[in-house]
């Protein structure tokens, strides 16, 4: 049974409550890393750390008239503070507490979704596993190529799961830097052992340099490396819903007890899980363009940048959340026809085995094209005509049977041929123990 996705830790990284929290710790940290270099008391210090506090509402209230988020969320605070409230936020640009929170929020995030990834390949090594062996149809320009196993299709993307795992541990970590650095990043009113001490608290390293924003590259390759992800899912997802075309009906996707499929047809089962993912794909796709966008900024700073990447940033990290939700349960669940797989193997009536033909022949002696156009003319017969079949036709051709004996044509269609190196791929791709 697929279950509902509920908005699970994702969505409460992106809330005000949870923003404004880690606004709180940073001011308190920077106020401590104040004290301990002797710049302010240790009791004002601790008098902040009893009485900050924030009401959501309250500080939204105030932005209607500051029109500025940090200076609200500030005076809210000095409410509950009183007068060594004075001591925070000292000698710190707003954008020291925002950009330092979204690396956080970014990070946070992004290690929720590797758990999903991790959950993700897991599943796709189950299902690789369980049809190793399950013979398919190969597809080239969607037309039947030479057999595979469906077993190799999850090993694929079990593999291409593996690099997005690397490639999103690489944009945490990158996006992993904070900063209490000043208007311009120069620490003219702040010591930078300050950042260090912040940076610290908050599971972050200083960035090495910035402006008055951490530079924004950081965050284009991390929405970046999300768009990444959603093709490969989106890929899957495109697979299964031609693997479920009614002709092809190789897969599909688990239709629940009640659930309906059409408004108008009571017979459908549309493949609506991958459609789904296909099209959020899209938006992620499209926000690692703004991202993009987002890097280039006028001297040490403008604000372009701030109000795309409040929408496209917790946006593209909720919506891949949900994706690899759809999507582990996607392929956990996927019901797979093997009788199917088949019959539409035999559909083309042996063309698969065309260039396995070829190549026997030019073991024995004959030129590439010679062996092709002869194994071509045959072909193209069975193209052409629906009652015949590949390998009656080759037994035909007297210019093949004065090369091929009976048994080696024989041997040429036998379909275990064609998978002799399939535990090779497993170990290089799932491992050598598993298989």
């Amino acid at each position: 049974m697929i279950e509902r996705y509920t908005l699970p830790e994702m969505g409460k990284i992106w809330e005000d409550k949870f923003k404004f929290e880690t606004w709180v710790k940073i001011e308190i940290s920077a106020c401590e890393a104040r004290a301990q270099l002797g710049e302010i008391p240790f009791e004002d210090v601790e008098v902040i750390k009893t009485k900050a506090n924030f009401d959501v509402k309250r500080v939204l209230e105030i932005e209607e008239t500051t029109k500025h988020d940090v200076i609200a969320f500030l005076t809210n605070v000095a409410e509950y503070v009183g007068p060594e409230s004075r001591h925070i936020h000292y000698g710190m640009t707003s954008s020291d507490i925002l950009d330092t929170t979204l690396s956080y929020q970014m990070k946070t995030a992004g290690n929720l979704i590797l758990k999903r990834l991790s959950d993700l390949k897991s599943a796709l090594k189950q299902r690789a596993l369980e049809h190793k062996n399950t013979l398919c149809v190969g597809r080239s320009h969607g037309i039947h190529a030479e057999a595979t196993t469906m077993g190799l299709k999850f090993a694929l993307w079990y593999e291409e799961t593996k690099r997005n795992i690397k490639r999103l541990e690489n944009a945490v970590e990158t996006i992993s830097v904070g900063q209490i650095s000043g208007a311009v990043g120069t620490f003219e009113h702040l010591s930078p052992k300050v950042e260090e001490y912040v940076c610290t608290k908050m599971g972050l390293k200083p960035a090495p340099i910035s402006t008055q924003i951490i530079q924004r590259d950081r965050h284009a390759e991390f929405v970046s490396t999300l768009a990444v992800i959603g093709a490969t899912l989106e890929k899957i997802a495109i697979e299964i819903r031609h693997l479920q075309r009614t002709e092809v009906l190789e897969a599909e996707e688990y239709f629940s007890k009640g659930q309906k499929g059409s408004s108008a047809m009571p017979h459908k089962r549309n493949p609506i899980i991958s459609e789904r993912i296909a099209g959020l794909a899209r938006i992620l796709r499209s926000n690692s363009i703004a991202a993009l966008e987002d890097v280039a900024l006028w001297h040490e700073r403008d604000i372009s940048h701030s109000s795309v990447e409040r929408i496209i940033i917790p946006d593209s990290c909720i919506a891949l959340d949900y994706m690899l939700d759809l999507m582990i349960k996607l392929v956990s669940n996927l019901i797979i026809y093997p009788e199917n797989m088949l019959k539409n193997l035999n559909l083309t009536r042996g063309l698969i085995y065309s260039q396995t033909v070829l190549l026997k022949l030019v073991t024995k002696g004959i030129s590439r094209e010679e062996a092709y156009k002869l194994v071509q003319d045959c072909a193209m017969k069975v193209w052409q005509n629906h009652s015949l079949n590949l390998k009656d036709e080759i037994l035909k051709s007297e210019k093949i049977k004065d090369l091929l004996s009976e048994s080696e044509i024989a041997e040429i269609f036998e379909s275990k041929n064609m998978l002799k190196n399939v535990d090779y791929i497993f170990s290089r791709t799932i491992g050598k123990d598993e298989l």
